[in-house]
């Protein structure tokens, strides 16, 4: 195998677009399974912690990261009793405060804890997230149901205490007002003792202590009926919220349920049941109909349907012919399958998009880093804030203590950061969740809102725009050698490449059946071509352009071919034409809907290629699309960059030559069928070939953008009304803990409504 710089100045690197890739090529983190007493560390051969673990995923670029730290050591778990990020950040903080933790991580959209240490901090970690509040449970095991009595009893018996205070205090007001202490006290017990666990932590500002400071001076003031109800609307909020919070990570549990816990391992004549963790690349499989694939893998079968609904949002089940490449999760429809493995345990087709998803929070977007940072000062800021309204008024003679103490508690529930806590994550997450049903991976909420403000679109020719899949459509003859003599001599040349004109080539040499010559001596020709000797003579494969010797008759004769969007090969021996190929490969089915679509949007559509220009300038003709040709990967990216700072522009493309200029545009989309090294670089990746899935993302990142303002408004905008009503007296406690309770609830299920996008 050799790749070149091929004759036709594409400057495409070689690869085989019809096999299939990995959807990103982003490592997985390790799944080894363990429990909380036993935890398996990842240690270094070395035996101490000389040594770094490289199981941690790569931490991104959000400016509020702390770091990509490793230690020899390397724990995960799951996370029980996280209702929205802000648990999620108790728990970060109380194992962060562990002597021998480099770096703790937990990752709300999949509840887990990842942790880099330098020794077996296993039960420290244990310890401290239980006196936070949470719990833990093996990353491993199958998470059991929670139990429906034990989460909503005590909510239950605060209601049952409530309505019996209500009508208690109807027929005798003292019994019924001291049954409304008792209903305080028993509601204030638990979220006061969960206040202070997460205060010993390090997290003191929490909802959980502002609703303590309030519930408990309602109290002392004898708000006695409203404290109560402050209490019970409280943990109805909680429930509510923790509801909602499932409801976000649903995208991530039915991905994870793609997995099956185990696979049909076969060995000669046995068949075994084996865990996931046992698999390792060379192994076979065997699935049965209607089950999924365990891991990824390569068909042995001669041919079988597959639904792989799941992964590439295609509805109808797609044929896989023997050899061809199968990703985790997709189903066989219609037989019992044998699947040769290819991917090591943890690097599935599924591991890599829950990593992605996990990943996410370390790409966050500008406006998310920003909430997140400002969260952190705003209950600090609230308290401070109630303190004074209690305080200034009265001693500034501007009326009596109570009134002014009871406006303070009020401003502390009205102050609860829940529903702005939760107002961009819940987008982001749901958005990128709805990109994955639709088809395609986007890494991060900073990639989700680059991708929402795009204005313009360049797309690589080959294998983008086109199929990728070029074929010899005529041979033009030169001298003496007839039509058979050059295709042979061409293939010749071209045997072994993997880049898309050489198999044309090579392929139509087979189909006409022609003895090859054999050719020694093959060389890349930079920037120009391929040469190699066949019977003594120096043959080479050029681009016309950069072929000098071609006659003004020839240029002619490649020129017309070359005005009906053809790329031409011309062939030299010995420094002689003897010959030239064209070679056609025909537009995506696809692509010309797809442009029509991101036009009504607004986003503009133009293609670079290094393909010639008279070639280039007939397929831009078809889309109706500026472009520029004969460019190299080095033109590919000042292009990117000159446009760039016009406007927001995306790169879609599918080759290694693509990559810089994804990396250098605003966002880079790679093709689910391209190069790895492709893939690696893109912002997003397509998971099918499909071009009208790119207006459908940039319509649900804006959509996604649209959400996440709306959020924000919703929970400043009623936390000011709030604010202003009950400094004029209108609202009182139980009223805040509404106007909270329904931001958090509206927020959310405003979030949710991203799930039910269109697929493309």
């Amino acid at each position: 195998m050799h790749s070149h710089h091929h004759p036709c100045g594409c400057g495409r690197a070689c690869h085989t677009p019809s096999a299939a890739k990995p959807l990103c090529a982003v490592p997985a983190a390790s799944s080894s399974g363990f429990t909380i007493r036993a935890a398996s560390p990842v240690q270094p051969d070395c035996g101490g912690g000389c040594c770094a673990a490289d199981a941690s995923p790569d931490s991104g670029g959000g400016d509020d990261d702390e770091g990509d730290r490793r230690g020899a050591w390397r724990f995960s778990w799951r996370v029980s009793g996280m209702d929205c990020p802000s648990c999620a950040r108790t728990v970060e903080t109380a194992v962060s405060q562990l002597p021998q933790v480099l770096h703790a991580r937990v990752i709300f959209a999949s509840e887990k804890l990842q942790v880099d240490a330098s020794a077996d901090v296993a039960a420290a970690v244990e310890q401290a997230v239980t006196r936070a509040g949470f719990s833990l449970v093996s990353d491993a095991a199958p998470a059991a149901p929670p139990s429906r009595w034990r989460e909503n009893r005590t909510l239950l018996l605060l209601a049952f205490l409530m309505l019996v205070s209500v009508i208690l205090s109807q027929f005798m007001p003292r019994w019924g007002d001291g049954l409304f202490i008792a209903t305080t006290l028993i509601g204030l017990w638990p979220v006061a003792r969960s206040a202070w666990q997460r205060a010993r932590s390090g997290s003191p500002f929490t909802i959980e202590m502002l609703m303590s400071v309030a519930a408990a001076g309602a109290l002392l003031i004898g708000a006695h009926a409203e404290a109560a109800m402050v209490l019970l609307l409280f943990l109805l909020g909680e429930r509510l919220e923790a509801f909602a919070a499932a409801r976000a990570r649903s995208g991530v549990t039915q991905l994870m349920a793609l997995r099956p816990e185990s696979a049909t391992r076969i060995a000669g004549d046995k068949r075994e049941s084996v865990a996931l963790a046992a698999l390792r690349p060379g192994d076979l499989i065997e699935v049965a109909a209607g089950g999924r694939l365990p891991v990824d893998g390569r068909l042995l079968n001669d041919e079988a349907s597959f639904d792989e609904s799941a992964l590439t949002g295609e509805s109808l089940p797609v044929t896989r012919e023997k050899g061809e490449a199968l990703l985790a999760g997709a189903a066989s429809v219609d037989r019992l399958v044998r699947i040769e493995v290819t991917s090591k345990p943890g690097e599935s087709a599924i591991d890599r998009i829950l990593t992605l998803i996990e990943e996410a929070d370390s790409h966050r977007a500008p406006v998310e880093r920003f909430i997140d940072r400002f969260s952190r000062l705003y209950t600090p800021l609230i308290m401070l804030l109630a303190a004074l309204v209690m305080v200034a008024p009265p001693l500034l003679g501007f009326g009596g203590w109570l009134p002014w103490i009871y406006k303070g508690l009020t401003l502390l529930l009205i102050g609860c950061p829940c529903a702005l806590v939760i107002a961009t994550p819940a987008a982001i997450t749901s958005g990128l969740a709805a990109a994955a049903r639709q088809g395609a991976l986007i890494k991060g909420g900073a990639a989700l809102e680059r991708l929402s403000q795009v204005r313009a679109v360049a797309f690589d020719k080959t294998g983008t725009l086109t199929q990728g899949k070029p074929q010899v459509t005529a041979v033009l003859c030169f001298a003496t050698a007839s039509q058979d003599e050059l295709l042979a001599l061409a293939a010749a040349v071209e045997q072994g490449s993997t880049h898309p004109l050489a198999t044309a080539i090579v392929a139509a040499a087979s189909a006409r059946q022609l003895p090859l010559p054999a050719a020694t001596h093959q060389l890349t020709l930079a920037g120009s071509g391929i040469a190699a000797r066949i019977a003594g003579a120096q043959v080479e494969l050029l681009s016309p352009g950069r072929a000098g010797a071609l006659s003004a008759a020839q240029r002619a004769q490649i020129a017309q071919q070359e005005e009906q969007g053809q790329t031409l090969v011309a062939i030299l021996r010995d420094g002689e034409p003897i010959g030239a190929l064209a070679l056609r490969d025909n537009l995506r089915a696809d692509a010309r809907d797809a442009l029509a679509a991101l036009k009504k949007m607004g986003i503009e559509s133009l293609m670079l290629t290094g393909d010639n220009p008279r070639a280039a300038a007939a397929i831009a003709r078809e889309l109706d699309i500026e472009f520029r040709a004969g460019l190299l990967p080095a033109d590919k990216v000042e292009a990117v960059r000159a446009l760039g700072q016009q406007r927001p522009l995306a790169m879609v493309g599918d080759g290694i030559n693509d990559a810089p200029a994804m990396k250098a545009a605003t966002i880079g989309i790679a093709m689910g069928s391209g190069s790895d090294i492709a893939l690696e670089s893109a912002d997003a990746a397509l998971t099918r070939d499909a071009l009208p899935l790119l207006p459908s993302l940039v319509a649900l990142a804006r959509r996604t953008r649209a959400t996440l303002r709306q959020n924000i408004a919703i929970a400043l905008g009623l936390k000011a009304l709030f604010l202003v009503t009950t400094l004029l007296g209108l609202t009182g406690l139980w009223l805040a803990v509404v106007a909270d309770s329904g931001a958090t609830a509206l927020v959310t299920a405003n979030a949710l409504r991203l799930l039910r996008a269109r697929r493309a």
